[in-house]
């Protein structure tokens, strides 16, 4: 179609899938001839890839991207998924594919169903949590990263509860631009390694897929003594432990002075306390999965998760074996704390919600929220 009426602008209009599939359109109508092989080929630094990608702009001058969902970040993003014709997810990526302008504009998100509205935001959360401990991360990432973490935290549940709240839709609608950003920088995680390939093998939601694992991957990476630790040149010694408290900090979860592994077990309770808040799966076999297909499939999925671009970036560098224990941890449910024993009577449960201010969970819904400024 493309082809007999030659375009020279393409307008992506809906959630990650449409704006993806507008990505890779462009790329095939200006270079019919790449295979999916050479898209997914393996690369440890984006800037300094081997096997070069096609260059884009020579017939669509312009990718114009308008998110109608809080989550993927994909009008800002270089990313896309592929699904091959054997059911795998594949990630591709190239700074070329990047949009030329993207227009975020939360009146479009107005009238999500609340399921989308919880699995998209918690997909934006994990993108600002992983983007922040990645092992590519910058002082210039992170920052990205944290302002899109607290923007969530503090603004989920209120649109959640109260989807009409235009505050509310456009924090959440901002913060999966900014966490858009930072993910375009420094990258992902294997969070969304064991994501996409849950997804494929099991059709789960892919923001749905990602919660499901998160605070199973924010545990496994919190050591200071990882079995293999991430290759990349700057990442010297093993950061993600402190990060994760640094997280912790900003939403002050725990006391400054609290001791580093309770900061991050106060990080994963108050993350599985945001899920059980806006209605997603506690467990794998919550979410649907029988065991004995989860069983079935189990050795395919860690091993084509540990095959996925995004596991490069991890700050712990897994095994296979490491992923089949995740997957299996995640199967039943929430992890335990390091510690030991639930902090969740010592922990303070207030947050901050973007704005400066720091409310309890109960707190209005108008309090401490800002005007929503003029698209």
């Amino acid at each position: 179609t493309m082809k007999s009426f030659e375009p020279d602008t393409i307008i992506a209009f809906g959630g990650g899938s449409p704006m993806d599939a507008a990505k890779v359109m462009r790329l095939l109508y200006e270079h019919p001839e790449v295979t999916v092989n050479q898209l997914t080929a393996r690369f440890m630094d984006i800037r300094k890839r081997v096997a070069m990608f096609p260059k884009l702009g020579s017939k669509v001058h312009t990718l114009i991207c308008m998110p109608t969902t809080s989550g993927t970040g994909a009008e800002i993003t270089p990313f896309a998924v592929l699904t091959g014709d054997d059911g795998r997810k594949y990630p591709i990526c190239d700074y070329s594919m990047t949009p030329e302008m993207a227009i975020v504009d939360s009146t479009y998100t107005m009238k999500m169903p609340k399921s989308l509205t919880a699995n998209t935001g918690y997909d934006a959360l994990v993108h600002a949590i992983e983007s922040f401990v990645s092992a590519y991360s910058t002082d210039y990432t992170q920052a990205l990263s944290i302002r899109a973490i607290k923007l969530i935290m503090g603004n989920l549940k209120i649109a959640f509860d109260n989807p009409n709240d235009s505050v509310a839709r456009e924090k959440m609608h901002n913060a999966s631009a900014i966490a858009g950003m930072a993910f375009a920088n420094a990258f992902l995680g294997i969070c969304h390694s064991l994501a996409h390939q849950l997804g494929a093998e099991f059709h789960i939601p892919h923001g749905l897929a990602n919660a499901l694992m998160l605070s199973h991957v924010i545990r496994f990476n919190a050591t200071d003594a990882p079995t293999k630790m991430a290759t990349f040149s700057q990442y010297k010694f093993p950061m993600a432990r402190k990060q994760y408290g640094e997280v912790s900090d900003h939403l002050k979860l725990t006391p400054f002075d609290a001791p580093l592994d309770a900061k991050v077990d106060a990080l994963i309770e108050r993350l599985e306390e945001l899920k059980k808040e806006v209605g997603i799966p506690l467990s794998i076999r919550e979410a649907g999965v029988s065991e004995e297909l989860f069983e079935m499939k189990l050795g395919t999925i860690a091993a084509k998760a540990f095959d996925d671009q995004c596991t490069g970036a991890n700050p712990r560098y897994p095994l296979i074996g490491e992923l089949i224990q995740l997957l299996r941890e995640a199967y039943e449910g929430p992890p335990r704390p390091i510690q030991g024993s639930s902090i969740s009577g010592s922990m303070s449960m207030s947050f901050s919600n973007g704005n400066g201010k720091h409310e309890s969970m109960e707190s209005s819904n108008e309090e401490g929220q800002e005007e929503p400024s003029a698209v």
